[in-house]
């Protein structure tokens, strides 16, 4: 049997091939024609038994097979599994493009919606019909029939481009080996990034130390690294991946013009001004105008701030390092001997008190305390043998699985990021437990066997997998039984960073830090002393930090709302007016950041990037009502408050809108106070 076409359990990692993709997928695309074919035929009823129901199960089939391919194409991206990605990529989004255009389908859909059935269906069950005939109308159904091929000959187009755009990133980003033969050039660099360095050299069978532009490599040698002309080398190659500056089949500049182009005609051809009016119309904000405020009001409160760290970091520079200018290379590294002056301690000291397995240890103890859960090791067949397998259980009864793929390597893309293997549903038998795959890109152990050491965590990388456990656990805690609206699925995007924005607070609890730390070398825990300097230091360039983010944001919503593709601006100029107008540090110009902006152009967040400060609002007034209970309980870790949290937000899903859910938790409408607490700008407010 093909390992694809297996529903029966989880993924069977051990046994699929490239070579069995295209006939399992062609497979599954048949039988999914040939029922939608059965389903718009008139003497189908149009109820959700006889008709929603078989859609949504033979949909399932469909997306969880693919979705084993999407996820080695990221993880695993050698030329096999590329090739066979890419050879269904246009018949599977020709797919999708066709069903969205089914008037049929769409006709069959308004019928239950308008027939005697619908108000006998459960809340969820309406909720998920209403999202269909939305997305029916985002999907070119109502278009006339002479332009429906265009529109999805763009869907295909955008796909494609966007696989490539992914691409391109990690072929440059692999392209680019810095070599160092003599120690004397590391000065300053931790030693187990020298370590790290060393091992990659020796593994290629080099002497000296090696270097790459994969995060685990090249951020130690920007923050820490003495060597300002590595430094130099190094930043001036990530700045440029993917651009004219290297291999021209690896340029993203025309795929970037190509994808907007197609963004803006999609739009245009729904009837919509812009393309983030096709974004927004499944988000919590309502329109491109109200968003651009949000993110200017934000950039404004936190502007004041921005300029005294950024005068701060420039005094300190020319006064302590005799440096009268500072270049981008040298920001991270300035501000890490700034911060060390200040308070009297350094990031690389920080993560030697996070070995992996307290980290892990500490993470789930904080899962368990909230959520009433037990987490332990599990096993399953995986794509790479550092890849483990857990299982989690309420009240002794299995409720989801996930897989942990925490290290770098060539093969996998970069950043970090949470993805659905299996989603809850009720079946025939029971309920199907939800399974999901958390991906980072940490630095691995070192050394083999007895001699191996763990892997040790910066206190930023702690933070990121809390981020992506809390996406993890809003997938794998869901109570819907509907698969459109269960776990992340049917959520409002701009609210989806909630659970995860919300676990990363825990990171800075001495009671939760206290118990998950141990020094890699001593075994010592964390000391007070240092944990007092880190929350002195947590809010350190916080302003600079916002201003990025909102830059990030502001570029992305322009660039889909008020940028004309093939105008007489570029979408370069349009990023150095953001610039010019929110941000107090600017890049050389010939920096390429978007040409690895893979958040909008190789993933799902065009014109939506805004909903990480977004949600940020929603996280942190959440976060609150712990920091309020630990009043009275003196802890955060308060389990009847986070009882309320999984019923209320992580429970229910997308069953009901983020905004109800929320109001639910709280009792009343967010408020911004706790975000600008917590980033250190409430007098600002």
């Amino acid at each position: 049997m093909n390992p694809l076409l297996d529903f029966s359990g989880l993924p069977r990692f051990d046994a699929v091939q490239p070579e069995h993709v295209t006939p399992a997928i062609r497979q599954l695309l048949d039988e999914n024609r040939a029922l939608i074919d059965r389903l718009i035929a008139p003497e189908t009823a149009a109820s959700w038994d006889g008709f929603v129901q078989p859609m949504l199960d033979a949909g399932e089939r469909l997306s969880r097979a693919w979705g084993i391919v999407g996820h080695l194409h990221s993880v695993n991206d050698v030329p096999p599994w590329r090739e066979a990605y890419n050879a269904m990529l246009p018949e599977v989004s020709s797919f999708y493009a066709d069903l969205g255009q089914n008037l049929a389908l769409f006709a069959k859909f308004k019928l239950l919606a308008a027939g005697p059935e619908f108000s006998t269906l459960s809340p969820v069950r309406r909720r998920i019909i209403e999202n269909e005939l939305r997305d029916f109308r985002l999907s070119g159904a109502e278009l006339p029939e002479d332009r429906k091929p265009r529109f999805k000959e763009i869907q295909e187009e955008l796909s494609a481009l966007g696989a490539k755009f992914s691409e391109n990133l990690l072929d440059a980003t692999n392209a680019h080996t810095e070599w160092i033969t003599d120690e004397a050039q590391l000065s300053g660099l931790p030693e187990d990034a020298k370590a790290a360095a060393r091992a990659a050299a020796e593994k290629d069978g080099r002497p000296g130390w090696k270097f790459t532009l994969h995060a685990p490599s090249y951020m130690p040698v920007l923050q820490f690294c003495d060597n300002r002309s590595l430094r130099a080398r190094m930043y001036r190659a990530s700045a440029t991946r993917a651009s004219e500056f290297g291999p021209e089949g690896w340029n993203n500049g025309p795929l970037i013009e190509r994808l907007l182009a197609l963004r803006h005609e999609e739009a245009t051809m729904l009837g919509y001004a812009s393309f983030a009016e096709v974004s927004l119309a499944t988000k919590m904000a309502d329109t491109p105008a109200q968003v651009a405020a949000f993110q200017r009001d934000m950039a404004r409160k936190a502007r004041p701030f921005a300029e005294r760290d950024i005068a701060e970091l420039r005094t300190f520079a020319r006064q302590e390092l005799g440096m009268d200018t500072l270049e981008s290379w040298d920001l991270a590294w300035a501000a890490e001997k700034l911060k060390q002056q200040r308070y009297s301690f350094s990031d690389d000291e920080v993560k030697q008190y996070f070995p992996e397995p307290q980290v892990l240890a500490g993470l789930f103890r904080v899962i368990e305390s909230l959520f009433a859960v037990k987490l332990a090791p599990d096993a399953a067949p995986a794509w790479h043998p550092a890849v483990r397998f857990f299982r989690i259980e309420r009240e002794g009864k299995l409720i989801g699985q996930f897989y942990l793929d925490l290290y770098a390597r060539e093969t996998k893309r970069g950043g970090a990021w949470m993805d659905d293997a299996i989603t809850r549903r009720r079946i025939p038998g029971g309920v199907q437990t939800p399974v999901a795959y958390l991906n980072c890109n940490f630095p691995a152990p070192l050394g083999e066997g007895a001699q191996m050491r763990p892997a040790t965590f910066s206190h930023d990388d702690v933070i990121t997998l809390f981020h992506e456990c809390g996406h993890g656990l809003h997938h794998l805690l869901t109570q819907v039984d509907e698969l459109p609206v269960s776990g992340i699925h049917g959520v409002e995007w701009d609210a989806v960073e909630l659970p995860s924005q919300f676990l990363e607070n825990f990171c800075w609890e001495w009671d939760v830090l206290s118990g998950m730390t141990a020094h890699a070398e001593t075994g010592a825990p964390l000391p007070r002393a240092l944990y007092d300097k880190m929350i002195a230091a947590k809010n350190f360039q916080s302003g600079l930090q916002i201003l990025r983010q909102v830059e990030f944001g502001l570029f992305d919503l322009l660039l889909h709302s008020e940028f004309v593709p093939g105008g007489g601006k570029s979408f370069m100029d349009l990023l150095a007016e953001v610039r010019r107008e929110v941000a107090v540090l600017v890049p050389p110009e010939w920096h390429r950041f978007p040409h690895s902006f893979s958040h909008i152009f190789g993933g799902g967040y065009a014109a939506g990037y805004y909903s990480y400060k977004w949600a940020e609002v929603l996280s942190a007034d959440a976060y609150e009502a712990f920091e309020e209970a630990a009043r009275t309980s003196g802890s955060t870790l308060d389990a009847a408050t986070g009882e309320r949290f999984w019923r209320e937000i992580l429970s229910v899903g997308g069953s009901r809108p983020a905004l109800e859910s929320f109001r639910a938790f709280r009792g009343r409408e967010p408020q911004a106070d706790a975000l600008l607490r917590h980033n250190g700008m409430a007098t600002a407010a």
